[in-house]
Order: structure tokens, then C-alpha cells, then sequence
């Protein structure tokens, strides 16, 4: 592997740049203190709003849910777990909000927990050992969403951030973006449900991989692993994952709320498969009169005929 190193200046710190002629790593950049960071792409035209650290947005049946820390990537840090976990639940109880988008501003999604406030001890998470008993350290990521979830991923989804983009549905994910366990350099263990939600979502054999490496996965990898839903050009996660939010929200919600729960109980809950036919039976039952035979009815006047969606 060709490499190649230089010297620049950024907002005046000395910042080395390393370059792979042969693969793809001239994207990232290595600073004098050891962190990276990733170099590529346009950086988002979105202006965080002073002094808050979640900043959500309304638009009709979609609510979008950004991270507001880009001076350290969008790392977590108490407060931010704190709103994240409040802004979600609001949105699960919110009867006129169908669909969330949760996104990071300033160019990346979130690059995990904030190590420098693990730094000063492990009291400042404040854990309980059970987890039904209050918030994760990253926040909601121990919700279970009565409703559709995306994460528009730009930049870095790493750690941490990459266990809050496994507690979506979706991931619209950009081309230069960069998912991965990079806790596994430090020796912080995933605890909001990364050794959980990975393998069910990719197989154990290529979570492993993720959760053993601590390797960078890049858009098209994931893409190819499941891991990525859809990738789009950088600067248009945010864009396209409300354009899906919308078109989500214009289905019929009980019936869509009614499979997806099926699906993610006979995922996570079922004991057997006669148990999660039951469950979908028992879900899907009361939707035929709510929503089947209305919707039946609009297909026999002519509506959705040839699979149109409008």
C-alpha cells in the first residue's frame, strides 16, 4: 500500500494529511492528537441554531430530529442524550407526526459518545445496570418506536453514532460517508444496542467483522451489507430521507405501523414461528375493517392501478 504524507495548516493547527494511492483512505486526515477525521465532500450549507444541541423541525406529518454539535462532530454528550431521548418519545406520542428523521448538522451524523466528558470518570454517564430503568448513554437507543425512523447519514456514523443510526428503520447514506465501531480503539464497548440490532440486521458473520475490526465501512459497503438503504450524492441525506418521510406518511398508518411491529416482533420478541404468525394475525385483524376495505374500494374506482403510488 502506496502511502504518501504531507503537512498543512488548518484554522491554524498543523494537520498531517495522509494519502493511499492505491485505496480510497486520502479522505481522512490525521491531527496531532491523534484524531480523525473525515476530509472529503461538500461540507452542508446548514446553520446550526445557537446554544442548542438537538434542533428539530416540523413540516406537516415529518418531524426531523438534527444533532447540533458540529465542533466535535456531533459527539453525545449528556445533555444531547438527554433531548434526543425527549424529542424522540415526544415524537412517538405526537398523534399528528407520522415519520422521524433523525440527521446531523454541520456535515456529519454523530461520531459517537463525547470521550472528552467519559474522560473525567465514568460517574458522568450516570448508568443503571437495567436497562428498563432509565435513558442509554447515547439517549434513545433503547426506545421502541411505535413508528417509522430514518437517519440521514453524512460524514461520520461511527461508535455511538452508528448505534443510534441501527435504532432508524432506514439509512439514506451518502456517498462519502463513513460508518464503523471506532470505540474499539479505546476500549469503549457498545452498550446502546449495537451488539444487538447489528447482527439481526446484517448477519452475525459481517457484524463481527464491524464489531471485532473497529474498520471503517464506507456508503457502497454498506450498501452491499444492508447496513445502507440508499446511497445518495454528499450533501443530500438530509433531502432525501424527508422525501421518503413524506412518501412514507402518505400511506395508510395503521396497517404500515401494524406490519412494521410484526416484523420487528417476530424479529427481537417471537419464541416461535407459530408465535410471531399470531402476533401478525392478532395486529392485522383489526386493520382490514379500519383501512383494507376503504383502500379496497379506491383501488376498484381506479386508484393505484399498474402500481402507481400517486
Amino acid at each position: 500500500m502506496a502511502l504518501s504524507a504531507c503537512r498543512t495548516f488548518v484554522n491554524g493547527i498543523s494537520v498531517f494529511i495522509i494519502r493511499n494511492k492505491i485505496a480510497r483512505f486520502e479522505r481522512w486526515r490525521l491531527t496531532l492528537t491523534g484524531k480523525l477525521f473525515c476530509s472529503c465532500g461538500p461540507v452542508s450549507n446548514e446553520r446550526p441554531a445557537t446554544g442548542q444541541t438537538v434542533v428539530t423541525e416540523k413540516n406537516g406529518p415529518v418531524v426531523t430530529v438534527g444533532i447540533n454539535r458540529p465542533e466535535v462532530h456531533n459527539a453525545v454528550n449528556q445533555e444531547t442524550a438527554q433531548r434526543l431521548l425527549k424529542e424522540l418519545s415526544a415524537f412517538d406520542q405526537d398523534d399528528t407526526l407520522s415519520v422521524a428523521v433523525l440527521h446531523g448538522i454541520g456535515g456529519h451524523f454523530c461520531a459517537g459518545y463525547d470521550l472528552k466528558e467519559l474522560s473525567q470518570g465514568s460517574a458522568s454517564l450516570k448508568l443503571k445496570p437495567d436497562v428498563t430503568q432509565g435513558p442509554a448513554p447515547m439517549g434513545p437507543s433503547r426506545l421502541r418506536l411505535s413508528k417509522p425512523l430514518i437517519a440521514a447519514v453524512s460524514g461520520y456514523a461511527v461508535a455511538g453514532g452508528l448505534e443510534l443510526a441501527l435504532l432508524a428503520d432506514l439509512r439514506v447514506v451518502e456517498e462519502s460517508a463513513i460508518m464503523g465501531v471506532f470505540c474499539r480503539r479505546f476500549g469503549v464497548p457498545l452498550i446502546d444496542g449495537g451488539t444487538v440490532r447489528l447482527p439481526q440486521l446484517i448477519g452475525l458473520s459481517r457484524a463481527l467483522d464491524l464489531i471485532i475490526t473497529g474498520r471503517p465501512v464506507e456508503a457502497q459497503e454498506a450498501l452491499a451489507f444492508g447496513l445502507a438503504n440508499k446511497v445518495v450524492p454528499d450533501g443530500q441525506a438530509l433531502q432525501a430521507a424527508v422525501e421518503l418521510a413524506e412518501q412514507i406518511s402518505s400511506f395508510p398508518q395503521l396497517c404500515l405501523r401494524a406490519d412494521r411491529n410484526s416484523a420487528y416482533h417476530a424479529t427481537f420478541d417471537s419464541m416461535s414461528f407459530t408465535q410471531a404468525m399470531q402476533y401478525e394475525i392478532d395486529h392485522g385483524l383489526p386493520v382490514i375493517t379500519a383501512e383494507s376495505v376503504p383502500g379496497a374500494t379506491r383501488f376498484s374506482s381506479g386508484v393505484g392501478r399498474g402500481g402507481k403510488f400517486s
